[in-house]
């Protein structure tokens, strides 16, 4: 059973694993999804998690002494990945193993590498994509269609998963792949 603080606003998510770990003052918005030993922590500030938004398997998300963690829109935050006191504008992609931190700010449709590690305070316009450690922007280009789809995907893993389905049918696959025409 996962552990939902009493400060935790649910704002009807598709799907929140057993094992999620929700602690302090955290939102999530509808659709959103909470996979496998994610763990949330809002002592002081908060977590805002947006609609369609999946958090994935062991990310951890805590907020900055002096900044909240703000997750747009249909955004992936992917395997292990950090977010301490950032901002992500919608259609964000972080990369598996990433870590955002204190006052970052990543503006929406970009993307950040798997493995970067974005230094406090580091601010990147809308459409980037951003790599390395520290994080550079790398190119601008706009990621929303790729990321939205990722985006989609997820969500309707999580709508199959909330009702005990753990593979995609063909008739899910057939309905992603019409989407991304």
């Amino acid at each position: 059973m996962p552990h939902i603080g009493p400060d935790v606003t649910l704002n009807d998510p598709a799907f929140i694993h057993d094992t999620a770990l929700l602690h302090g003052k955290v939102t999530i918005g509808q659709g959103a999804s909470v996979w496998p030993y994610v763990v949330t922590r809002a002592e002081m500030r908060e977590i805002v998690i947006g609609a369609r938004t999946n958090i994935q398997d062991h990310a951890m998300i805590h907020v900055g002494y002096s900044s909240p963690t703000l997750v747009g829109e249909d955004c992936s935050i992917t395997h292990r990945v950090v977010l301490h006191g950032c901002t992500l504008g919608d259609r964000v992609l972080i990369g598996i193993g990433a870590t955002i931190m204190d006052g970052a700010k990543i503006g929406s449709n970009s993307i950040v590498a798997g493995h970067s590690i974005v230094t406090e305070g580091s601010v990147f316009p809308e459409n980037s994509i951003i790599a390395g450690s520290p994080a550079k922007l790398i190119k601008t280009r706009d990621n929303s269609a790729a990321n939205l789809m990722n985006a989609k995907f997820y969500h309707l893993n999580a709508l199959n998963y909330a009702n005990g389905i753990e593979r995609m049918s063909p008739k899910d696959l057939q309905s992603l792949q019409s989407q991304s025409s």
